[in-house]
């Protein structure tokens, strides 16, 4: 039959969202039935929100530690599924003598953005380490490219970021750096980190569809978690600098065969919801369990 046409917002510089190319290179939006038109978004995540919820995208994909507090705002987005767990680590300069969670106290953490899920993650894990995020260690923002710059001119002793942009820097770097710590230590290394997000009105009229694109991640997950090395070469055409073996290992570190939907993305994102309250990312009024309740939809039922 006729193929229903979604628009669907994406980042085609992270490696950990390669289940979208592959899901286009592979056919497999087309076997669930979609013709997916690919928008690659680079702006801030209200921004990203506000396009799906006003029609100019139909769906897209992003960090949970980023969509929850929009979420909270109000935005007409519902949370329909996910990709994969991993992708955000913190990593302390050793010259600087930062070699565990701990030796952080008094230190300064740089983040390429001061809303980025890394400082976001980072300060609920220093939290449950005994470490104020507020007073005991600091945060300095700086463009992705001069993480290591500033480190190296010792104005901060840790960087707290994503991949590929930490393991280039550790590439660059060799030994310099100890990993502290990342969205998969402790507890979280069964939990989600990227999304898949709906506009609240698709969802209402046209559930198949969103179900179809909720399916086609999903498989497209399965096949990155089987072939990692296969998947980066796939994704190749969207990262020129970054080399196809360093995509392999990068996509090696991911829980792509991790990707909850329904009840189980639902329990996650309340998961998260009390994380982000407790840090005080999220208003103290807010019920997690109600939040979740509001923002996931399980389109499969």
């Amino acid at each position: 039959g006729k193929l229903r046409q979604v628009k669907l917002a994406w980042n085609a510089n992270a490696v950990c969202l390669s289940p979208v190319p592959v899901a286009v290179t592979r056919g497999i939006f087309e076997k669930n039935g979609l013709d997916v038109e690919l928008i690659n978004y680079t702006g801030s995540t209200d921004q990203l929100l506000e396009s799906i919820a006003t029609s100019k995208a139909d769906a897209g994909l992003g960090m949970i530690h980023r969509w929850i507090k929009p979420l909270e705002s109000g935005f007409d987005v519902k949370l329909v599924s996910s990709s994969h767990g991993g992708c955000t680590r913190l990593v302390g300069y050793g010259p600087a003598g930062v070699t565990s969670l701990q030796k952080l106290k008094g230190k300064t953490i740089a983040v390429s953005d001061l809303n980025s899920p890394g400082k976001n993650f980072f300060s609920i894990l220093l939290k449950k380490n005994g470490i104020d995020a507020d007073k005991d260690v600091q945060w300095r923002q700086y463009p992705a490219d001069l993480l290591d710059v500033a480190v190296n001119k010792g104005e901060i002793q840790a960087i707290a970021d994503g991949d590929p942009t930490l393991y280039l820097i550790e590439k660059r770097n060799k030994g310099r750096f100890t990993e502290l710590a990342t969205n998969l230590s402790g507890e979280y290394k069964d939990k989600v980190c990227c999304i898949v997000g709906a506009r609240g009105e698709l969802v209402r009229k046209d559930k198949p569809t969103v179900a179809a694109l909720v399916r086609s991640i999903v498989q497209a997950s399965d096949y990155v978690a089987e072939n990692p090395n296969e998947s980066a070469k796939l994704f190749a055409k969207y990262s020129p600098k970054v080399a196809v073996e360093d995509l392999q290992a990068l996509l090696g570190t991911l829980t792509h065969q991790h990707h909850p939907v329904g009840r189980n993305l639902r329990d996650e994102v309340e998961f998260y919801a009390r994380d982000f309250r407790s840090v005080g990312v999220l208003k103290s009024s807010t019920d997690p369990a109600r939040l979740a309740n509001h923002v996931s939809v399980d389109v499969l039922a």
